[in-house]
């Protein structure tokens, strides 16, 4: 009797075992339900700041040493910019700054974007930030700033660069750059 139990145990085993190898075996059907995730609202993120930009040098000019100091920071003033995107954007004002040797102030204003729009396009306008302002070199009787206008994205490379010169007299002229580490004194014009 325990052999015939065993004898049909075993069977059972086996004929389970043949039922599992033909259900894995056989086709199995293809649902067409498709699940997707539910979309997610995204809330807007907050305006991004570019970070806060100092810089001091002192530069040998007519003859005179004379200390430039240049400072970029965020302008909640102003309103921000939106790019192509939707991401918001605070602009920037840049304080240019030029000490005699005895410390008096020879020069002192605030670039903002506004300072450029006849030099930039309507998109860059519209959707750029003043990036920065930084001496170049002090030569003749000007000091050259590069300059540049553009998208505020840190990945993006698209700006309109400038050339920002102030005379011995203190005033102020600005130009295109069209040779990008070069500067060409012609064709300034005064703002």
């Amino acid at each position: 009797m325990i052999k015939m139990k065993i004898k049909h145990c075993l069977g059972m085993a086996a004929a389970l075992v043949v039922a599992c190898l033909m259900m894995s075996c056989s086709e199995k059907k293809q649902s067409n339900v498709i699940i997707a995730p539910k979309p997610v609202e995204h809330k807007p993120a907050a305006p991004v700041r570019m970070s806060e930009f100092k810089q001091s040098d002192d530069v040998k000019w007519l003859d005179k040493t004379y200390k430039v100091e240049v400072h970029r920071f965020v302008a909640d003033s102003l309103p921000k910019v939106k790019d192509e995107q939707g991401n918001e954007y605070f602009d920037n004002l840049v304080r240019v700054r030029v000490l005699r040797a005895d410390g008096s102030e020879f020069f002192n204003r605030v670039f903002s974007k506004k300072s450029f729009a006849d030099y930039v396009d309507a998109n860059t306008r519209d959707h750029g930030v003043l990036l920065g302002l930084v001496l170049d070199r002090a030569e003749g009787d000007n000091l050259y700033f590069g300059s540049s206008v553009g998208s505020p994205d840190k990945l993006s490379d698209e700006y309109i660069p400038l050339i920002v010169t102030i005379s011995r007299m203190g005033d102020v002229s600005v130009k295109r750059d069209t040779q990008l580490d070069s500067v060409q004194p012609e064709e300034e014009e005064d703002i």
